[in-house]
């Protein structure tokens, strides 16, 4: 009988894969540097394929690796799935979760609705604030999980999408040709503000942060209405909102990481059950976006 590969040496790879090293991807995964590099050199020595070249300290996919991303990425999904299929519906208890309101729209539907339906007599609190107060709140241990943006890469995250950050405008008024340009951003602890200010002084554009919220809803009502133009990552745009583009003197963006961050004080059956279906949701998400732009 031919034998399988490993699944838990397909995470491995894929969290080395996201990650872009090895020693960032141990602490994803939770092993020794020793022991990923282990399990990497019996999954190559598995398919009988070079996956990985080094490339300064990071790890680069080759060609090979990146033909078995997708296929890692398919089989962990019908993995977790089949897990949840067959899971302990007896569980209960209470589990929190947290997430910033510019995914709560886009994420949470379906990471409820499926949970819902796997563990009916779990309590699922959610709680909507900015990445940084819902890393503060883990640490604190006043929640179990949390979804954040992960652009600068300082807080180590199980990343499951990446998204390119846009400068958006009104499809129906022409602010993006005023000046100084108008900006609505988030806090001044916000990534994305400091990217948004720091590209616009780069390219010299006289500007003014005209409004200022942590609430995502605000910040796109203003774009709509006319009033400034914003950055938001890919999942953000909403009917009635344009991308603006490096010919219109708007320089590229990099592109955002999202990851899930778990509570370190404690960990329970409940919070790891969460954690797979906030990332299968994810990935379904993901290919419905995929299809719809097809």
């Amino acid at each position: 009988m031919t034998a399988l590969i490993d699944v838990d040496q397909l995470r491995t790879f894929i969290a080395i894969a996201e990650t872009g090293s090895f020693t960032r991807a141990a602490e994803v995964v939770n092993k020794t540097q020793s022991a990923v590099s282990m399990q990497m050199k019996r999954l190559e020595e598995r398919i009988e394929k070079a996956i990985f070249v080094r490339d300064g300290r990071a790890s680069r996919l080759t060609e090979d690796g990146q033909r078995l991303l997708d296929y890692a990425r398919r089989i962990i999904k019908l993995n977790v799935e089949t897990l949840a299929a067959f899971s302990n519906n007896g569980l209960t208890g209470r589990v929190r979760l947290g997430v910033p309101d510019d995914y709560a729209d886009r994420y949470l539907p379906e990471i409820m609705a499926r949970f819902s339906r796997a563990y009916a007599g779990v309590e699922l609190s959610v709680m909507c604030e900015p990445s940084v107060d819902l890393v503060e709140r883990v640490d604190s241990n006043e929640l179990d999980l949390a979804i954040i943006t992960n652009c600068d890469g300082k807080r180590t995250a199980e990343v499951f999408r990446r998204e390119r950050l846009l400068w958006v405008s009104s499809n129906r008024h022409p602010t993006h040709l005023e000046a100084p340009l108008p900006l609505a951003l988030g806090r001044p602890s916000c990534g994305w503000r400091r990217l948004a200010i720091e590209r616009m002084e780069t390219i010299g554009r006289p500007f003014r942060v005209l409004y200022t919220s942590s609430n995502a809803g605000a910040v796109a009502a203003a774009v709509l209405a006319g009033l400034a133009i914003s950055v938001l990552p890919e999942s953000g745009l909403r009917p009635g909102m344009r991308v603006l583009t490096a010919a219109e003197g708007f320089p590229e963006l990099p592109s955002c990481s999202i990851g899930l961050i778990r509570n370190a004080h404690e960990s329970s059956a409940l919070a790891d059950a969460l954690a797979e279906h906030v990332i299968s949701s994810l990935d379904n998400l993901s290919e419905a976006a995929a299809q719809a732009a097809e």
